[in-house]
């Protein structure tokens, strides 16, 4: 039996089959993504989705979707389904479908009268190529399977509209075609593993809707240009591939190749599986660089995600290789002490106070797994120390160090951490000048550099810096510490302080060093628990203030005012469990495990197999943003790895 479990009663149902979606990506960049019913609901879903470099550094959707008919005797049953205006689902393919499953890749299985039909997709490993095996399991009559493909030919984040301006001629290749409808784009070639016959029929079909756009308040209204049909006989027991790709493929070959792909495949047959499945497809290689995709289906790099969530995508998952691969890829973009917000895009900013300290502590994991001071030093110590050294001395964006060690900016009318969320151009969250994590990764950064450089007797940065962590963290109790109420403040200025309860604390409580001792670790944890605390992560605002948001709806701006006012984030739970378990131990186990089994429980929801990047603060936490995100993921990897690394 698959361990991602669906009701096959509820397949059927749209209310059931449209809210969980699936995802394949390849580490080239390419996606494939749609609802388990074959229904596209966002602009973002597709068939075929791969970086397209001559024209953007957008994701391109070549391939919408492909219509498959099966006909017998005459009789046509079309088993697409796509929804037009006015809640109208045309063809309505979905009603056929008795099973779905998603343990290595999604398998769709169709019953028309006798004939059954299953549908596998999957995309080829750092290759721009989707297959897509066909079988045909029973039949009592002669079958033929017709192939309807819906071309888009753009940007992710744009959508397709009829016009004469698209080139609508192609030219035959082996066993398929290839067609190219606008310049600047490749060639999409269409093929089949044996002899297709086929059709010219070019046609529009106007006004396809995508429901999530429309609740997203974008647009949501597309045209798909189809060029014909395929038709080709199929036996029963016979299996057909579709491959659809950049370049042309050798059609002999489609075979062995779906098979050698669908063999490399982890099965999704555990929670620990789908974990590591999941923590794969974020990794993205381009040339000389290798990075990380914040989350499916919109986002590209977003380096602050990137350090948090390396350690869970790679180091817990034993690719050491990736992890650097990544470093050193990101570190191509330090300047004046600061990463860009955008891997490889300077031009999107270096407004981030925490970014470059979460660079210290991604190194921090590195140096946990290979334990050889030496090499830290060595490789990432320059970068370490002009982080430092900027960071004490100031550059952009008014990051400075304070008299009392303490690190921040005045630039108030620019959030610089990772609660960032804009409206007519001002910060939604107003943190004053000197956060709570920033000043906690501060002392953190801090502190590791100077282990390895007494590790490896540097002693002019020694000398330089040893005597601050101590004014660091005297000042971090002084300034953050609430005596009477036992947790601490979110953010401080030199007049004012935010007493706001918010998952940021938690942060500090997590540190490997930390200025907090055990007995306040210990209090913010409680603190945390008890208003912060759901079975999807921690609340960014707890629901006794008034400004608290349990619902992330409407429009982008009024979603935009929520997200960090009550939704709840996964990539923070990480750090509560870290810091759980050190404070309680043993007695801690089942809180964390009850965390993991919330977590198992969401698996065949939402994106199948994978975590969301947020989710509402009000129960039943409904899962929001990126269907499948990095650091969410990444954040389980680790609690997963925590409570294995905790029994040995």
């Amino acid at each position: 039996m698959s361990y991602l479990k669906f009701d096959k009663s509820n397949l059927v149902n749209l209310e059931y089959s449209l809210t969980r979606e699936v995802l394949r990506a390849n580490r080239a960049g390419s996606y494939i993504s749609t609802t388990i019913a074959g229904c596209n609901t966002r602009k973002y879903h597709g068939l075929l989705i791969c970086p397209v470099s001559e024209l953007s550094t957008d994701k391109h959707l070549l391939l919408s979707s492909l219509d498959e008919t099966v006909i017998q005797h005459g009789a046509e049953f079309n088993l697409g389904i796509h929804k037009y205006e006015g809640d109208k689902f045309e063809p309505k393919g979905h009603k056929y479908i008795r099973d779905f499953d998603a343990e290595v890749i999604p398998k769709t299985t169709w019953r028309v009268g006798g004939v059954v039909l299953t549908k596998e997709r999957l995309l080829v490993e750092n290759e721009e190529q989707a297959l897509v095996r066909y079988t045909l399991v029973e039949a009592n009559s002669p079958t033929t399977l017709r192939f309807k493909p819906f071309l888009a030919f753009r940007s992710i984040h744009e959508l397709s509209k009829a016009n004469l301006y698209a080139n609508t001629k192609y030219t035959p290749v082996a066993n398929g075609i290839k067609i190219k409808l606008y310049e600047g784009y490749p060639f999409l070639h269409m093929q089949f593993s044996k002899e297709a016959e086929f059709v010219p029929v070019p046609h529009w079909y106007n006004n396809i809707e995508y429901q999530k756009e429309k609740e997203r308040g974008f647009d949501y209204q597309e045209d798909l240009y189809v060029p014909g049909y395929f038709e080709i006989p199929i036996k029963k027991g016979e299996s057909v591939i579709f491959s659809a790709s950049t370049v042309e493929a050798k059609a002999g070959a489609l075979k062995a190749k779906f098979t050698k792909e669908y063999n490399s495949r982890i099965p999704r047959n555990s929670f620990l599986n789908s974990i590591n499945n999941s923590a794969r497809q974020f990794i993205m290689r381009s040339g000389k660089h290798t990075d990380v995709i914040a989350g499916f289906p919109w986002y590209g790099g977003i380096t602050r995600q990137t350090f948090v969530a390396l350690p869970g995508l790679t180091l817990k998952h034993d690719d050491r290789e990736t992890f650097e691969q990544i470093l050193e890829s990101q570190l191509t973009g330090l300047k004046n002490g600061l990463f860009p917000k955008l891997f490889g895009k300077p031009e999107s900013g270096y407004a981030a106070l925490d970014t470059p300290l979460w660079f210290f502590w991604a190194v921090q994991h590195l140096y946990t797994d290979v334990k050889c001071a030496k090499f830290i030093w060595i490789k990432y110590g320059p970068a370490m120390k002009e982080i430092l050294s900027a960071y004490r001395e100031g550059t952009d964006h008014g990051i400075h160090m304070y008299d009392n060690g303490l690190v921040g900016s005045e630039q108030l009318n620019m959030p610089l951490t990772w609660m960032d969320s804009v409206v007519d151009g001002e910060p939604v969250v107003k943190r004053n000048s000197m956060p709570v994590e920033v000043n906690a990764l501060w002392y953190n950064a801090v502190c590791l550099s100077l282990e390895l450089a007494k590790a490896n007797q540097d002693d002019a940065f020694i000398k330089e810096w040893d005597e601050l962590p101590a004014i660091i963290a005297k000042s971090f109790i002084d300034q953050f510490w609430c005596e009477s109420e036992h947790f601490l403040a979110d953010s401080v200025s030199l007049t004012n302080k935010d007493w706001t309860i918010r998952p940021n604390m938690v942060i500090a409580a997590a540190m490997d060093y930390t200025p907090l001792d055990r007995e306040k670790q210990k209090s913010v944890l409680s603190v945390v628990k008890k208003q912060l605390l759901t079975p999807r992560g921690l609340r960014t605002l707890s629901p006794e203030d008034p400004r608290y948001e349990g619902a992330i709806d409407g429009s982008i701006a009024q979603r935009e005012k929520v997200i960090h006012q009550g939704a709840v984030w996964p990539w923070l739970i990480q750090f509560f469990v870290e810091a759980y378990l050190r404070i309680h131990r043993r007695g801690g186990l089942h809180v964390a495990k009850r965390i993991l089994e919330d977590y198992e429980n969401s698996m065949s929801e939402h994106c199948i197999g994978s975590i969301a990047e947020m989710y509402t603060g009000n129960p039943p936490h409904v899962a929001k943003g990126a269907i499948s995100q990095a650091w969410s993921v990444a954040a389980i990897a680790r609690v997963v790895r925590m409570l294995v690394d905790f029994d040995e």
